[in-house]
């Protein structure tokens, strides 16, 4: 032990990581050494052989849980690989921001204390067109948070074609229900009538909820009132009119091919309430957005919940500088990623596979061709509908698994997550990022030897 501990090529890791927890992964190792000569497995040892077991235990111990991967999926909105990317554009204000003090809740002008949403209300009412607008951790929270302020023990009227379930088993009836309001369905799964929502009203009232259906569609004998009739309606009974838009969109992405959408800026327009993410179509950082009228916002930013569903300044900042881009919708599209990756164009992406199969090609032993495909949004947007793509196809040597081939891909330095298909590693270069694609080749070639 005092021999290893002041080996040149482990005191550096003492100076890391501490002698305390170098210690433990000495004895480990060690305890495994003495087991592998008991049992015969091993006859002999160099020292070379424990040291480098220890530098190889420090390097996995101190590996970060949460890392960088390689989505080859071509699913945009990956949301087990996090979601929307934020844009690199933003990436030198959120540094400035991060490492450093900031004003999150001072206002400099008064010298006296400020509130940290000021910061996005700006921009987010001159997107939206809201009166006044609220942000919390995510579109969850945000339904949550509204209910709960809005209709506490009153009847709240949705669709039964909207009582929808999002991920982490968070369903629209119990979030009602949580917070002391009662669910009033009405209309059916697929038809749902304005006169349905008519005759639900009774002085038990507290709100309509619209529910947008964005991770399902329901297609065929189908019928729903528009959110300008429901508004109408809300307006009548004195009630206020609230409508959850689950991922936010504030560019019409139908001009690129994709169906029509509700946009955020029009949900606005014709409801007293609306919310919506940051993380998906958005293409900003995980956030549930409040936006409607002033009068209706005051009274959830009085909530006692809105302490535990507040957002920090990470979230604020890469917000801000994200909802900034949009002031110029051309330049969102070109640089938030999501956007850019939904509107890429075949032309352009036949180029990118191309260049990758050609790199792959000199490998010896693989056959990798360019072949149509397609890629999804995900993440609950457009729900069904499948965007053209091009896949680069790597056929691996006879004497190599495919589904073993996909795990060393998966779980290598850089993790390269990729489709695996009859017996084929498929990478879809429509989600590659700058510079994916060398590391794609460096690491093929390494495994194909």
């Amino acid at each position: 032990m005092n021999d290893l501990i002041h080996h040149s090529r482990i005191e550096p890791l003492i100076t890391e990581m501490g002698s305390q927890e170098v210690k433990k992964l000495i004895n480990s190792v060690l305890t495994e050494v003495r087991q592998s000569i008991i049992s015969g497995k091993v006859t002999s040892i160099a020292l070379d052989q424990i040291v480098q077991s220890i530098i190889d235990e420090c390097t996995l111990k101190r590996r970060p849980s949460l890392e960088p991967v390689i989505n080859g999926t071509g699913v945009i909105l990956h949301t087990n690989l996090g979601r929307s990317l934020l844009s690199p554009a933003i990436k030198d204000y959120i540094n400035r921001i991060m490492f450093s003090y900031s004003n999150l809740e001072y206002n400099l002008q008064e010298k006296r204390r400020g509130l940290r949403y000021h910061h996005v209300e700006k921009v987010l009412r001159e997107l939206t067109g809201a009166e006044d607008v609220l942000v919390v951790n995510n579109n969850a929270a945000a339904v949550m948070l509204t209910l709960d302020t809005l209709v506490p023990s009153k009847e709240v009227i949705v669709s039964r074609g909207e009582l929808v379930e999002i991920g982490g088993s968070f369903r629209i009836p119990e979030i009602i229900t949580k917070g002391g309001g009662t669910l009033h369905e009405v209309g059916t799964t697929n038809k749902t009538h304005l006169s349905d929502y008519q005759a639900a009203l009774n002085e038990d009232t507290g709100a309509i909820l619209k529910v947008h259906t964005s991770n399902y569609r329901i297609i065929g004998f189908t019928e729903r009132p528009s959110t300008a009739e429901l508004q109408q309606l809300a307006e009548v009974a004195d009630i206020p009119m609230i409508n959850d838009l689950g991922s936010g969109l504030f560019i019409d992405l139908s001009k690129y091919g994709l169906p029509k959408e509700p946009l955020i800026q029009e949900a606005v327009a014709n409801s007293d309430i609306v919310t919506f993410s940051g993380d998906k179509l958005l293409g900003g950082p995980q956030a549930g957005i409040i936006a409607g009228k002033h009068s209706l916002i005051e009274k959830i930013k009085s909530n006692q919940l809105l302490r535990a569903l507040r957002v920090d300044k990470l979230t604020l900042a890469a917000l801000e500088a994200t909802l900034d881009l949009y002031r110029n919708p051309k330049r969102a599209v070109r640089e938030i990623p999501t956007l850019r990756m939904i509107t890429l164009e075949m032309d352009e992406l036949t180029r990118c596979a191309n260049d990758l199969a050609n790199k792959l090609n000199t490998v010896n032993g693989l056959s990798v061709k360019v072949i149509p495909g397609s890629s999804q949004v995900g993440g609950g947007s457009f729900p069904g509908y499948e965007i053209p793509t091009a896949l680069v196809s790597v056929q691996l040597p006879e004497d190599y698994s495919a589904t073993r081939f996909e795990q060393l891909l998966r779980t290598g330095p850089i993790p390269i997550i990729a489709r695996l298909e009859h017996d084929q590693i498929l990478l879809d270069v429509r989600t590659l990022q700058a510079g994916d694609t060398e590391i794609i080749y460096n690491r093929i070639a390494e495994l194909v030897k």
